[in-house]
């Protein structure tokens, strides 16, 4: 069975140094219209991050301040953050046995995530030639099928859920079915 998964990040900022606020992912078969499966949901610790010296940028916290409440408190909130280590030992054993690793947009997503872990000495659990990027093949639709079926923004989890889908929406579209 072909096993991908989408990861999402929400953060504090859009470089690679950035501290992550919440990570989101689910696994699926983009050949099959299946429920996508597994889901891994954490919220990082940020002072621990801050003291690593990882960046916060001001306006993307100002704006995260204009988000709604419920969105902000979700990402925003003290409540159940787990520490570097746990998180990354975490994403490391979701990845064992996922063949393509998917993003919107890889060079946000898993460059952060790529600079955490080489900067807490760990290697990263994909290689560079599993990465994928949903925005690409979103854009060889007729229409950006994230319009139609996503109904939460901001969420990790909810976004990886639904660009999941998409993925599955339209390699059927397209006709991929290797």
């Amino acid at each position: 069975m072909t096993t991908h998964a989408m990861i999402d990040l929400e953060t504090l900022g859009t470089s690679p140094d950035c501290v992550i606020l919440t990570l989101g992912a689910v696994k699926f078969n983009p050949y099959r219209m299946d429920e996508p499966h597994t889901p891994l949901y954490m919220r990082v610790d940020v002072d621990e991050q801050s003291e690593l010296g990882r960046s916060i940028d001001d306006d993307t916290l100002a704006w995260w301040g204009r988000q709604a409440e419920h969105i902000r408190e979700e990402v925003l909130g003290e409540d159940n953050r787990v520490s570097i280590q746990e998180f990354t030992r975490q994403i490391s054993k979701y990845c064992v046995g996922v063949d393509e690793l998917w993003a919107q947009g890889p060079l946000f997503d898993y460059a952060i995530l790529e600079n955490l872990y080489r900067q807490i000495g760990k290697p990263t659990p994909w290689n560079f030639w599993q990465i994928r990027d949903s925005r690409t093949l979103f854009s060889l639709m007729p229409r950006d099928p994230r319009k139609d079926i996503q109904e939460e923004l901001h969420n990790a989890l909810a976004d990886s859920y639904f660009q999941a889908q998409c993925v599955q929406r339209s390699f059927k579209h397209l006709g991929v079915n290797r």
